[in-house]
């Protein structure tokens, strides 16, 4: 009888007030399983983006307005690996809320502001690399540091604005996504206005911007190397080769950026709209899963904006070889010289 007692209590949530809720049951084993798991996306999480954030705020060079959109979101993931994901790796495990009211209010603000830079700086990235690539004389005369530290500004600026006037209206008073809290779980859920504002803000309208841009310059570029192609028919079949793989490394790189931030988001917000929209049940499993993969591409970002660069591999190198600690080391040349 006592044993019945303990699993009956092992398997419920108990909140003041006298509420309790349901626990899901897992094994010791699973739940180690799980925390394992959590706690390896959370180290290549705040890792990666730690090596882009270290590297471009040192080097002189990595100083540059692209740079600067590519180190507000390498900081927005990294604080999404610090304040974010460990609590949800803990919420999504023991489906409990052990943390408490005030602290839920500050954590689905810290939520939504985080979630919301990360996509809404990506879209910005694909404006500015769009600007470079299509406009070049545009770009180099008018886009300076100072333009790409206001425009940093002015991101995190609207989506603290964004994220308070959310929590403070009650935004997140009805309606669930993709889970079934009771009243002492703290879930980030929308009524049906600002489901509808945010499904359009934080996904619809950044995809659309991204996907148009990526499109475009993929177009152009397309267009450009054939020119080149075609002037140097009758050089050295070298350069032919190499414009040829310049087209395919374009394509490649463009293909990632696009494709994993959409495969990455696109199961998050299908739980929204069958939830909210289609008043579908979507089970709790299946909605921390697609929470997960979306919180993934905050560490996978660093593989796509940085990793690909050449300059990230050197002062990656530098970094865990302690030579970025050298005197004068943040002249050092980190660019390829052909």
């Amino acid at each position: 009888m006592q044993e019945e007692l303990i699993d009956q209590v092992e398997y419920f949530c108990y909140y003041p007030g006298n509420v309790s809720c349901t626990k899901e049951g897992r094994t010791a084993s699973a739940s180690l399983l799980l925390y394992v798991l959590a706690g390896v996306s959370i180290v290549v999480t705040l890792c990666g983006n730690l090596v882009v954030i270290i590297s471009i705020s040192h080097f002189n060079q990595l100083h540059t307005p692209t740079n600067l959109l590519v180190l507000s979101l390498a900081i927005g993931d990294f604080l999404i690996g610090v304040l974010i994901m460990p609590i949800i790796a803990i919420q999504s495990i023991e489906t409990c809320w052990y943390f408490g009211e005030v602290f839920c209010y500050i954590y689905t603000f810290f939520l939504a502001l985080l979630t919301t830079t990360s996509i809404i700086t990506l879209a910005v990235i694909a404006i500015d690399r769009y600007i470079a690539i299509c406009h070049p004389l545009t770009y180099s005369n008018k886009i300076t540091v100072q333009i790409g530290a206001m425009a940093v500004a002015a991101i995190w600026t609207s989506n603290v604005t964004y994220s308070g006037t959310m929590i403070l209206s009650g935004g997140n008073t009805e309606g669930v996504i993709g889970v079934d809290p009771c009243p002492g779980d703290c879930t980030l859920v929308f009524n049906s206005a600002w489901a509808t504002i945010d499904l359009i803000y934080s996904f619809l309208l950044p995809v659309f911007i991204m996907v148009t841009l990526y499109a475009k310059i993929f177009l152009i570029a397309k267009r450009h190397a054939k020119a080149i192609s075609t002037q140097q028919r009758n050089s050295v079949g070298k350069n032919k080769n190499i414009s040829k793989k310049s087209e395919r490394k374009a394509a490649k790189t463009l293909g990632i950026v696009v494709t994993v931030f959409i495969l990455c988001f696109l199961p998050f917000y299908v739980c929204t709209l069958l939830n909210q929209f289609m008043n579908f049940a979507v089970p709790s499993v299946v909605a921390w899963t697609c929470c997960w993969i979306a919180y993934v591409n905050s560490g996978l970002n660093p593989i796509i904006y940085a990793l690909f660069y050449p300059w990230f591999r050197k002062s990656f190198k530098l970094l865990i070889t302690c030579k970025i600690c050298s005197p004068e080391s943040s002249l050092i040349s980190l660019m390829s010289e052909h």
